[in-house]
């Protein structure tokens, strides 16, 4: 949503970078919550870190059209 209200391409830019940062550090929480979870919560935590992953996949696309 930060990025939609950009007000120039470099502000965009700029936003874009940021949000895939945010998006790489939830990667990193998430893996750090691995250890104190049951077998049964892994499974979903595990679908959180593949869907965060995606989200990372997208942004680096939208990035390197930005170049």
């Amino acid at each position: 949503m930060e990025a939609q209200n950009a007000i120039s391409r470099n502000d965009f830019r700029a936003k874009i970078y940021i949000c895939k940062k945010e998006s790489q550090e939830t990667i990193y929480w998430l893996t750090l919550l691995e250890p104190l979870l049951t077998k049964t919560k892994i499974s979903e935590l595990q679908t959180l870190q593949q869907e965060a992953t995606e989200i990372v996949k997208i942004i680096q696309t939208i990035t390197n059209k930005l170049a």
